[in-house]
C-alpha cells in the first residue's frame, strides 16, 4: 500500500537540510544533500509508521511572518 506525506524541509545555519513530517510527530531527519535527505526521510516515514499511526492533517501552505524583536 503506497500512501504520500508532506514533508517540511529547512536548511539550518550549518547547511544541512532538515526534513520532518507533521502527520507523524517526531518524524525527522537531516542531510548534507537533497537526495540524501529524501531517502533517509521515507526510512524515517516507514519507520515512525511501525509505531504509530498519522493524524489527519492537510497541507495548506508556507507564511513568512514578519516580528520586531
Amino acid at each position: 500500500m503506497s500512501r504520500e506525506f508532506s514533508v517540511v524541509i529547512e536548511r539550518d545555519k550549518d547547511g544541512y537540510f532538515v526534513a520532518s513530517v507533521p502527520a507523524l510527530r517526531g518524524c525527522h531527519t537531516q542531510a548534507k544533500s537533497l537526495d540524501v535527505l529524501m531517502k533517509r526521510i521515507k526510512e524515517a516515514i516507514e519507520l515512525c509508521l511501525e509505531v504509530e499511526e498519522p493524524t489527519a492533517t492537510e497541507f495548506i501552505g508556507v507564511q513568512r511572518v514578519a516580528v520586531t524583536a
